[in-house]
């Protein structure tokens, strides 16, 4: 018999806000953290926008300054939310049984900037002055592998790589290790800091992100007819999942009750979705299937919403083929109009949007939805933050490559 897993710490970097109270708050007042590129000189780009968080210190959380010249920017944020939803779910490692205490967390892209430093180094003053650190510093699984040192967990280690659904992959699949028995806890969820030269410039060759460099902060515009590509964004978040009867046998604080999950791929492109959203709805479909509840239960959504006209677009069709009249009555938002798009990231931040949705009974604004796209005409809460008794609500992550990932969570009873 499968165990039931709950969310009991929450810990976000945003580029509206580090913490959970500072995140939400932001987003309940619609405010953007899309801003000039400075990260770089993106002068000569034709993106010049992202949302960076900004005076990010990771002192603060515990590594010293040296250790911290030693690891990648994305790596550091990981701890530090890691750190963050420690510290919010009163948990005392000290008194667990390690060896049950794991983490999953994603990246997209893991150390660009790493990788783009070596290169800098190599060709300008030679291979014998590559730093003996280059390589823990550029791969992918450090992000997962710091956290784990960092915090002791010696439970299972693991990075999920699924471009922009790495987060939700991340948190559904420490969701399965806790439910199966083996661990008791998790720290799950992502990270990204992939505002750099190569990464801008890659996106924007293809023409996937916004050039509305004159007016960053209306920039990111889900389901708008005027939306232009996607922003993007850094940062991490990383939830921790806990085993129901572990978490209340020490009084823990339960945000919501993780029931399912689903993951699938479109099997179509390297970079555009299923025509129609016909993966996306089956995603979904999957999810539920794993809840074992009735579409009807659900009342809020946390769309991909990427500002993207394909997305944006094969998502609502999805949403649409899947809830039938009901999709009408559905609350809809998107995080990324405030946030950006924090690609490995994205998941796990929205996660903790719903959990926060469920703790405040509020729902954010998805902001410069000003002139609505008449193709799409669902409830995307465009009007400001609303009152929302949210009892089950559902995130979509889709990802290049055809990755799909879809977390479902509700309420917690006992």
């Amino acid at each position: 018999m499968e165990k039931r897993v709950v969310i009991t710490g929450l810990g976000a970097i945003t580029p509206v806000g580090t913490g959970k109270e500072a995140f939400y708050e932001a987003l309940l007042a619609g405010k953007s953290g899309i801003g000039p590129i400075t990260h770089f000189d993106a002068s000569e780009y034709a993106t010049r926008i992202a949302g960076e968080v900004k005076d990010f210190d990771i002192t603060e959380y515990g590594v010293e300054k040296k250790e911290s010249r030693r690891m990648d920017r994305s790596s550091q944020f990981a701890i530090a939310a890691a750190v963050l939803a420690l510290r919010d779910s009163k948990l005392d490692l000290d008194e667990e049984d390690r060896d049950r205490c794991g983490t999953v967390v994603g990246t997209g892209i893991g150390g660009i900037d790493s990788i783009h430093d070596v290169y800098v180094t190599l060709f300008d003053k030679g291979p014998n002055r590559v730093s003996p650190f280059a390589v823990p510093m550029m791969i992918a699984n450090m992000v997962s592998g710091r956290v784990s040192i960092e915090l002791g967990l010696r439970g299972p280690a693991i990075t999920d790589i699924t471009a922009c659904a790495s987060g939700t992959n991340s948190i559904g699949d420490a969701f399965r290790i806790v439910a199966r028995g083996d661990a008791d806890i998790m720290f799950a969820g992502g990270t990204e800091a992939a505002i750099s030269p190569a990464a801008v410039a890659g996106f924007a060759a293809m023409k996937a992100m916004s050039t509305r460099n004159d007016e960053p902060e209306k920039a990111s515009r889900p389901f708008d007819a005027d939306r232009d590509g996607f922003v993007m964004g850094e940062g991490a978040g990383i939830v921790v999942l806990e085993e129901l009867e572990h978490a209340k046998a020490r009084g823990a604080h339960i945000y919501a009750e993780v029931i399912g999950y689903g993951s699938n791929g479109d099997a179509y492109h390297i970079t555009a979705p299923a025509p129609g959203g016909l993966q996306a709805r089956k995603c979904m479909e999957l999810a539920i299937k794993d809840a074992g509840i009735d579409p009807s239960e659900i009342n809020y959504i946390n769309a991909h919403g990427t500002s993207t006209g394909l997305n944006d677009k094969n998502e609502t069709l999805a949403i649409k083929e899947l809830f039938g009249e009901h999709a009408n009555t559905l609350a809809i938002n998107s995080t990324k109009s405030m946030t950006g798009h924090l690609l490995g990231a994205a998941g796990a931040i929205e996660a903790i949007v719903m959990a926060m949705a469920i703790e405040t009974g509020k729902i954010h604004p998805t902001i410069n939805l000003t002139n609505p796209d008449p193709e799409l005409d669902l409830d995307y809460v465009k009007e400001g933050a609303r009152e929302l008794k949210v009892n089950c609500a559902l995130s979509n992550s889709f990802g290049f490559g055809g990755h799909n990932a879809t977390l479902l969570v509700r309420r917690y009873e006992d």
